[in-house]
């Protein structure tokens, strides 16, 4: 492969499919040792078919998943497992997820990603939106990129990249088009994500795009804690209105725990910015997350500390909208709205702490960013329908 230009592993328009890919240091003179990008068809139960490209950067490791809206399946970053244990067996094949089923809320047979979008053009609860039956967080994580491409940069810092196009809609339906990118470099502990959601109508086209980055052991423990410097926060529901007192702390696994929402309006720097991170209870593990605000105005955390069996884990998730219906955002101002043509994109990243010092220094950053601002804290569910 010529270094500088991208290799094709799919393309469905020409109709090229690579179902297996390897590529390291010694195709591409000049970079370091111990990176590698591989694929994979996996075969058998539901994953059956489902395509995995696995991308290392020397201590970092992570699956993307072209069959399933580009998602990251799991990670590793030198002995640390990221991502979660799931009640579904992953990766699922999207021929066996019904979005329809048990009332709209299919989705949750495939859910088992480290990664997930929720989108495009809806990425709340289900239910009838003027006529339009809307199933749970949209289909964009459940259908196949159409245009797969990996390419590893000559010169330094040599970066790996997976690109991947997922095209949403139909026939009087409208037609948003994903363009995702991930990039890593050699002996990093950075994934940076850029997303391009272009509206391909003659018509405009609304969209919705929420990223659910789920975590578990063992950066999940009792006593880990969730940081995110805020302006405003408020509890999603009633129930988690009740535990708002201890929204930034984790229990262990305890069967049949009811999940806690909680929506916060994050504090930023001059370039409208901000950051967030789960740690585990010593604060020696960290997991971050850094974002733009005025492209992912709403975060969201999601605790749901279930038995092992059932799902312990924890959502961090920057988005374009809170996790309310459609309806109700879109009273609110926060659903967009591309014209024919338009693009709405999106740059952030994700980074994986393993000491306590490095630790420290987030938390050090986040509260200079949260600075003088007095954070407002509403005790009922304001962002919501029943407020």
């Amino acid at each position: 492969m010529a270094a500088s230009n991208p290799r094709v592993l799919t393309d469905a328009a020409s109709k090229t499919y690579l179902p297996s890919f390897e590529l390291r240091p010694s195709d591409v003179p000049g970079t370091p040792v111990g990176w590698w990008v591989t694929k994979e068809t996996l075969r058998g139960g539901l994953r059956d078919g489902v395509d995995l490209i696995g991308v290392c950067n020397g201590p970092l490791t992570f699956w993307v998943l072209p069959t399933r809206g580009m998602g990251l399946w799991k990670g590793r970053f030198r002995d640390i497992e990221l991502g979660w244990n799931a009640p579904v067996r992953g990766p699922v094949h999207p021929a066996f997820v019904n979005l329809t089923d048990r009332n709209g809320i299919g989705w949750l047979a495939g859910f088992d990603e480290w990664l997930c979008r929720c989108g495009l053009a809806s990425n709340g609860p289900p239910g009838d939106d003027g006529g339009t039956p809307l199933t749970l967080h949209g289909r964009i994580a459940n259908l196949p990129a159409e245009l797969v491409t990996v390419s590893v940069d000559p010169q330094p810092p040599h970066a790996i990249r997976v690109t991947g196009d997922v095209v949403e809609g139909g026939m009087f339906l409208g037609q948003l088009r994903l363009r995702t990118s991930y990039e890593t470099v050699p002996g990093s502990n950075r994934i940076t994500i850029h997303d391009e959601v272009a509206n391909l109508s003659a018509k405009p086209a609304e969209m919705q795009l929420l990223y659910h980055l789920n975590t578990g052991q063992p950066f999940l423990e009792a006593g880990s804690k969730v940081v995110v410097p805020f302006r405003e926060m408020a509890p999603h529901t009633p129930h988690a209105a009740k535990a708002l007192d201890g929204y930034d702390t984790y229990a262990g696994a305890v069967a049949g725990f009811a999940e806690e929402v909680y929506d916060f309006r994050p504090a930023t720097d001059a370039d409208g910015r901000s950051v967030a991170m789960l740690h585990n209870a010593a604060g020696s593990l960290g997991l971050v997350v850094r974002w733009s605000a005025r492209e992912l105005p709403c975060f969201t955390v999601w605790k749901n500390t279930a038995a092992l069996e059932d799902g312990y884990v924890t959502g961090l998730e920057p988005a374009t909208n809170f996790a309310y219906f459609k309806a109700h955002e879109h009273s609110q101002g926060r659903v967009r709205t591309l014209p024919p043509g338009g693009i709405w994109a999106t740059t952030w990243s994700i980074e994986v702490l393993d000491s306590a010092a490095a630790v420290r220094a987030v938390v050090g950053e986040m509260m200079a960013l949260r600075g003088s601002v007095v954070p407002i804290v509403h005790r009922e569910p304001v962002f919501g329908p029943n407020a």
